[in-house]
């Protein structure tokens, strides 16, 4: 074990007047948290959290956006806009009172946005080149877009300054700044394209302008491309170039270094790797532009535990190494660091759930820490509690555990009764996809977790009221998930195969498969993949506009890669009717919500079907009337405080409540949703 006088990552880091205290951050995204394009509660006390995890430097935003033509993509916090300065001032506050510095992006977002929305401005970018991933055709900026954006960059870092920020960066990958740098996005031919001098001038002129407006003592960094990766984008070797000529002007403190191009989802996961991707996969790269500007370097991009932070620093690849989503799964990384307790560490287990969600619309949310995002009624740290219970827990996947794991935290005496011979549920299904194996890590750690604890888990018991009941509890939590159902047919029930069976090894896929997923999650996909990887011929049903909808574009990516590597055939707004035999074959009737009386068959081996789950509920159901709340929960106080279990049985023994999909199918993040909020009012 590296002592904690000579861990590379606990010593300090000058950045001209500015210590950092250590050499971790976390880097500038955005993660859905504002309001009116602020930075209110929820987003100070997420940022806040990190910096009482012992992190050295918290990147705000991602990015915020200085101009009004640049519309918010993914709730992007408003720096055009004056009202910003107070709000940014307390989450400053809030973070310098654990020494944690704060900085925020900013940008103008060019064609990485759409025209649609916010003030209906038209998109611009260097050149009319569409971004696929956001669908704008933008138009040339011309020369009065780039002289009021230059000063729209001013005043933002001006409001960054007056705000008591320690610092900004400029975001110059895939938006407006590098689209005048790369080749594939600036087709001028003016005096900002063709040389690279001549596109690098808007630079030139942005940071010009920020310095005339913040003076030379203000930290200003960039978090800058390096390579887009592809034949017709910005080289390495122009990329290098331009890191070069950054860190010899004078105007920029730091570089933050991107490889790749993110103008598609398949681009954007080489970018930000997804799990059963490479770990770190451009941390030598990162180390290589450090080597040839001999300048400040940060960088960021899947890595996620401390060894690997710890190489990155003690190999003098990097000056400072963010571990972004890691802390988005366990934002107390560096005081267990510092604590000696490494091996307690929430391990972020590459699901992307949280970056899926933003890209769809939603908030950043932890597949497996529900505190995330919710630091104003949900502890990260639990507390104990003074009066002492006995919890029974039955079930021991996601929901089960996460339940027993707070219990135990309380200080609750708890037993956990699992019906297999290993703890895990569907998430133990889930990575039996070997690209997903790494999705145990939600399982592992809270078994070390309960070991820590003292939680009693008594596998191989198949719970029945009586084994319950002798353990004389003072709660019940029923996680004992569900089992798969079949879509509505109108004949072949039993003719079809569930994407379970698949996905735990029961069933092998035939030779000419039809898969059908009204479901829309990873359930079905998962089952597609491994019937392809198998060597079947596969066809996937969606009655959906598009298939997975449940899941984000990030997690879209290798599915979709194995679907087109393995010739598989994608059909959507098709629903499945029924199956019945013909001779050793299956006819699957397939049918339309759009056309009445449309019809077509698929002559198949194999007809496997994903249709979530139904509750196994039956335990609930025999406990509920010996319960004193005969199973209800307050919604309105589980929302808004008080006690959320009300007393309906003036006999009953114990509270009674269900988790995950023991009450509905949902999915890990529910389950363990689920058991805090409800576990920590017990």
């Amino acid at each position: 074990m590296t002592s904690l006088t000579n861990d590379p990552l606990l010593q300090p880091y000058r950045l001209k007047h500015l210590v950092l205290k250590n050499r971790v951050m976390s880097t500038s995204h955005e993660p859905a948290y504002s309001e009116d394009g602020m930075p209110k509660e929820r987003y100070r006390l997420y940022h806040a959290e990190k910096a009482k995890g012992g992190m050295a430097l918290t990147m705000t935003a991602g990015s915020a956006i200085v101009s009004r033509d640049s519309p918010a993509a993914f709730g992007n916090l408003h720096l055009y806009d004056d009202a910003i300065v107070p709000w940014l001032a307390e989450l400053t506050d809030a973070c310098h009172e654990h020494d944690c510095k704060v900085m925020i992006q900013i940008t103008h977002l060019g064609r990485r946005t759409g025209w649609n929305k916010a003030d209906w401005l038209p998109v611009l970018s260097a050149s009319p080149v569409r971004e696929p991933a956001h669908r704008a055709f933008p138009k040339t900026a011309e020369d009065w877009d780039i002289e009021r954006i230059v000063k729209d960059y001013a005043s933002a870092a001006q409001r960054c300054q007056a705000a008591g920020l320690d610092g900004i960066e400029f975001e110059a990958y895939g938006h407006l700044i590098d689209g005048f740098w790369s080749p594939a996005t600036n087709h001028r031919d003016d005096e900002f394209g063709g040389s690279l001098q001549n596109r690098l001038r808007f630079t030139d002129m942005v940071l010009d302008a920020v310095r005339a407006a913040v003076g030379k003592d203000f930290i200003v960094g960039i978090r800058m491309v390096a390579d887009e990766d592809f034949a017709a984008g910005l080289s390495k070797e122009e990329g290098i170039e331009i890191a070069r000529r950054l860190a010899n002007s004078g105007k920029v403190d730091f570089l933050n270094i991107i490889r790749g191009s993110i103008e598609t989802d398949a681009a954007l996961t080489k970018v930000i790797p997804v799990t059963g991707m490479r770990s770190s996969p451009h941390l030598d790269f990162a180390g290589e532009v450090r080597a040839a500007t001999k300048f400040p370097t940060f960088h960021a991009a899947r890595i996620q535990d401390v060894a690997t932070a710890r190489h990155a620093i003690a190999t003098g690849k990097l000056d400072m190494v963010g571990m972004t989503r890691a802390h988005i799964a366990d934002p107390h990384i560096m005081r267990k660091v510092m604590e000696g307790r490494e091996h307690e560490i929430r391990p972020c287990v590459g699901a992307t759930y949280c970056l899926d969600r933003i890209y769809e619309g939603g908030e950043a949310l932890c597949i497996h820490n529900a505190a995330t995002g919710r630091e104003a009624t949900i502890p990260h740290i639990i507390k104990r509690t003074d009066a002492s219970k006995r919890i029974v827990v039955v079930g021991a996947g996601p929901g089960g555990l996460e339940a027993a794991r707070v219990a135990g935290e309380r200080g609750h005496k708890v037993t956990v009764l699992e019906a297999a011979s290993q703890a895990g549920g569907q998430v133990r299904l889930a990575a039996q996809n070997p690209r997903r194996k790494e999705l145990i890590g939600i399982v592992e750690w809270r078994l070390a977790e309960l070991e820590r604890l003292g939680v009693d888990i008594r596998y191989d018991a198949w719970a029945e009221s009586e084994d319950v009941l002798a353990l004389e509890p003072d709660a019940v939590v029923i996680a004992t998930g569900g089992i798969p159902q079949n879509p509505p047919l109108e004949a072949g029930d039993d003719l079809v195969t569930s994407s379970w069976d698949i996905a735990s090894g029961a069933v092998k896929a035939a030779e000419n498969v039809l898969l059908y997923d009204d479901n829309g999650g990873h359930q079905g996909m998962t089952a597609a993949e491994l019937i392809a990887n198998q060597g079947a011929k596969l066809e996937l049903v969606s009655p959906e506009r598009f298939f997975a909808p449940e899941m984000g574009g990030l997690n879209h990516v290798p599915y979709m890669g194995a679907f087109h590597r393995k010739g598989v055939t994608i059909t959507i707004n098709t629903r499945l009717r029924s199956v019945r035999r013909d001779g050793n074959q299956l006819v699957a009737t397939l049918g339309s919500d759009f056309a009445e009386g449309w019809q077509a068959t698929r002559l198949v081996d194999q007809v496997v079907v994903e249709h979530g789950t139904v509750p196994l509920d039956e335990l609930y159901l025999t406990l509920k009337p010996l319960s004193k709340n005969g199973g209800a929960v307050d919604y309105e106080r589980l929302v808004k405080g008080g006690d959320i279990f009300p007393h309906r049985n003036a006999e009953g023994g114990f509270v009674l409540y269900r988790v995950g999909d023991a009450v509905a199918s949902r999915n890990i993040h529910a389950a363990i949703y689920d058991a805090v909020r409800f576990g920590l009012r017990s």
